[in-house]
């Protein structure tokens, strides 16, 4: 498991499946995307019928909106060294903090985010003019260079994998080729929908409370009115440079902590009609993923596929699929539409009545005007959405058993990870 979630993450960071065409291909390994999109972008208006080049496309605004949002994090100065002074030292060589960021207002942090949802949402677009059943687009994943911050540098999965001193997935990587099809087009759709869906849940909270009280600790240049936190930050940065010892700055780190759980467990809902859209995008997810089962068993070869089918072999990460493994995932996603679509509820563990549960497609077409996680786990947040009817059987110890069977207990959500 430990090579499927290293080579889960290089996909989820640097998949960008390539044409065999160098128009693709140069760009991608080059780490030259903004020119790649525009050259993919000309092809495809003089030849609209190329799903390959259409196919790179998608990946490569997929990767963009990546280095988009990457540019504006340290534009703004994310606090990178939180991270790789901390669990991956080795990173600071490579994402570097920026020291003078351009001040970050509330609504630059929506604005980013916006921006991200919206090239999701464009990708998607892109993928969906895909019409050939045969569309084929081999790569080299590690190979592949993004410039994660927008500084001019681009690095490839296996440089970052040796950066968090995985060498070993480093060296692999390197030599890690995927080859691409028709079943994997439906395979980004569904992780397109997942991803723009959970960023349009995001924006429609009102995180304006969260962001004054705790973004400081996030970002190096913040607008709060609470200024003397910003203050506070750099003294202690300071002296955590001159390698003093603080107990003061313990205390407030500390006390930030505990206000960005206390404000992030009790959200208000701003823009209620993005939860709608976030039902859409995760209806989306599910029928894209149908459609890549379907596209997979419809397979006749056996060419290092991201996601084989029961009748192929391992695939190029080298992990089998069963059919059990197919059936039961088929299956839960079957009950996940149910479920959205509110025709299956969600079981509600108080009161007396089993037959009562949460109607969890309400939940998105109704929403509450504040998403409270204490309340709900509690219960009492749930009273609009209770109705009788017919309770999906996920809690069912049976289903449960038939899952672990299948996938081997917790295996299952690295699995739901990888299949989407």
């Amino acid at each position: 498991m430990r090579w499927l979630v290293a080579a889960a993450l290089t996909a989820a960071l640097f998949a960008s499946p390539c044409q065999a065409a160098p128009l693709c291909e140069k760009y991608l390994l080059e780490g030259k995307l903004a020119e790649g999109e525009k050259a993919l972008t000309k092809h495809l208006k003089d030849k609209p019928d190329d799903d390959e080049a259409r196919f790179g496309l998608a990946f490569i605004q997929f990767l963009r909106g990546a280095e988009q949002l990457g540019s504006g994090l340290h534009r703004y100065g994310l606090r990178t060294s939180l991270v790789s002074g901390v669990f991956f030292r080795p990173l600071g060589t490579i994402i570097p903090e920026n020291k003078k960021p351009e001040k970050l207002t509330y609504a630059d942090s929506r604005k980013l985010l916006q921006g991200l949802v919206d090239n999701f949402d464009r990708v998607g677009a892109t993928l969906d003019k895909i019409k050939d059943d045969k569309v084929k687009l081999p790569l080299a994943l590690g190979q592949i260079k993004i410039d994660i911050f927008g500084q001019g540098k681009p690095i490839s999965a296996a440089l970052l994998l040796g950066a968090l001193e995985m060498n070993d997935e480093s060296k692999a990587a390197s030599k890690f080729v995927v080859n691409f099809d028709r079943a994997d087009v439906s395979w980004l759709r569904g992780y397109c929908h997942l991803l723009a869906g959970l960023g349009e849940f995001v924006l429609a909270l009102d995180f304006e409370e969260l962001f004054e009280c705790t973004a400081h600790r996030f970002f190096g240049n913040v607008d709060t009115p609470h200024k003397f936190l910003t203050d506070e930050k750099a003294l202690d940065a300071e002296k955590l440079a001159k390698g003093e010892w603080d107990a003061e700055r313990w205390r407030k780190e500390i006390s930030d902590a505990i206000t960005w759980i206390h404000l992030l467990i009790a959200m208000p809902v701003k823009e209620p009609d993005r939860m709608k859209t976030v039902l859409t995008h995760l209806e989306g997810m599910v029928s894209h993923g149908k459609q890549m089962w379907k596209h997979i068993q419809a397979e006749t070869d056996d060419e290092l596929e991201w996601i084989p089918g029961p009748h192929q072999k391992k695939g190029a990460l080298g992990i089998p699929v069963t059919e059990d493994m197919m059936k039961v995932w088929l299956g839960t996603l079957d009950e996940v539409e149910l479920i959205l679509k509110g025709k299956k509820l969600l079981p509600f563990w108080r009161g007396t009545k089993d037959d009562v549960g949460i109607n969890l497609s309400k939940v998105f077409t109704s929403p509450p005007k504040k998403i409270d996680i204490i309340r709900w786990v509690q219960g009492t947040a749930a009273t609009p959405y209770l109705e009788k009817g017919k309770i999906t059987d996920f809690a069912d110890p049976r289903r449960q058993a038939r899952i672990d069977e299948a996938f081997g207990g917790f295996n299952f959500f690295g699995f739901a990870f990888w299949f989407n």
